[in-house]
């Protein structure tokens, strides 16, 4: 589809929408394939239109497909990653707000031309919050309680509904976890020179990790927003408890352990968080599910994020030296330390060995 035959699908569908004369400001893009525009109807609250094509990635995995089916397909369907589908983000959302968190309302959708208008939260994300001199304990043991609320729930449906019509919700599988990984040994040696991986290398990578991947599928029980952390949280002081922090970005949610979105959180890419604060909020966490094993969760959290942060490594490198956006680079450093540390832990001394042989002091920093 042309530029243009996108731009007349946006306006038919606003002007649908009773939206034909609002005016549009886009938004700064991503790393991804959506795109966002700020609405401004005359007299109305502002709105968001959230844009993606449907053509635009690779398609998302059937539930019914193989590991090797799934490969075949591409990446989308090995990670188990919707393909930006918008009505994944409709189910979504109405799961979340079944639960009494916060997630935009819907007032208009076309799912199949990956087109939707959204309530808009505003710009209080929790980053942009706290650079301008909000105290970030309060926000951030406030997204732990929004958490804690999710997993409280359980087991989320197999099948979540939305306005937009139903979206499996997966399992962040053993193909999902290891192809999360292996993204580390396929992408950083095409960024630095210094490392190179060989097949027997990269053998021993998965032999390595494997009981951590196997521990995060067997433990997949809650609803993972997936990427959790203090760019897609956006503060709503006016509501109560829970309700205060907006989610938003959850399209690629999954089945997946309850330790994923507060690993991602508490030991985020984008942004500092101190150890004194992690502990902190995992107090919190723990006091809220009272019920948890401490110890078992803890070891897991660990393993799940050392793996997350070589995952994150390696999707950076991509973007780094594939797509051309070196200022992924800035953020590599503080992964490299979260892994660091997470390494110290006696559960990962298989992964820490693969790392003391393979990955030189230098090139960890």
């Amino acid at each position: 589809m042309s530029v243009s035959d996108r731009e007349q699908l946006r306006l038919d569908f606003l002007a649908a929408a009773g939206l034909a004369e609002a005016a549009r400001a886009p938004l700064p893009g991503d790393a991804s394939t959506r795109r966002y525009e700020r609405l401004t109807p005359p007299g109305g609250p502002t709105l968001m239109l959230m844009d993606q094509t449907p053509a635009a990635e690779s398609p998302p995995a059937d539930p019914a497909w193989t590991p090797e089916q799934r490969h075949a397909a591409g990446w989308n369907a090995v990670a188990r990653l919707s393909a930006g589908r918008i009505e994944a983000f409709a189910a979504v959302a109405a799961h979340l707000k079944s639960l009494g968190l916060s997630a935009p309302e819907i007032p208009a959708l076309d799912a199949p031309n990956g087109l939707a208008v959204l309530e808009d939260f505003g710009d209080a994300l929790f980053a942009r919050v706290i650079e301008d001199g909000a105290e970030e304990t309060p926000l951030y043991l406030t997204a732990i309680e929004a958490l804690a609320a999710l997993h409280e729930a359980g087991t989320p449906p197999e099948v979540l509904t939305g306005p937009g019509g139903d979206w499996p919700l997966l399992t962040y599988d053993e193909t999902a976890l290891q192809g999360g990984a292996d993204l580390f040994v396929d992408w950083l040696p095409r960024l630095d020179a210094r490392v190179a991986f060989d097949a027997a290398a990269v053998a021993e990578w998965r032999e390595a990790w494997a009981p951590i991947v196997a521990s995060g599928a067997a433990g997949a029980s809650v609803m993972a927003h997936r990427d959790y952390h203090a760019e897609n949280l956006i503060w709503l002081p006016e509501r109560e408890g829970p309700a205060r922090v907006g989610m938003i970005d959850f399209q690629d949610a999954v089945r997946a352990h309850p330790s994923w979105d507060l690993h991602s959180l508490l030991q985020d890419a984008r942004r500092d968080v101190s150890p004194a604060l992690e502990a902190e909020a995992l107090d919190r966490y723990f006091a809220l599910r009272p019920q948890v094993d401490r110890a078992a969760f803890m070891a897991d959290y660990a393993g799940l994020a050392a793996l997350n942060e070589a995952r994150i490594i390696g999707v950076f490198a991509r973007l780094i030296a594939r797509d051309g956006k070196p200022r992924y680079r800035q953020f590599l450093p503080r992964m490299w330390r979260h892994l660091n540390a997470n390494l110290d832990q006696p559960a990962l001394a298989p992964v820490a060995r693969w790392f003391d042989r393979y990955v030189p002091a230098e090139a960890r920093a």
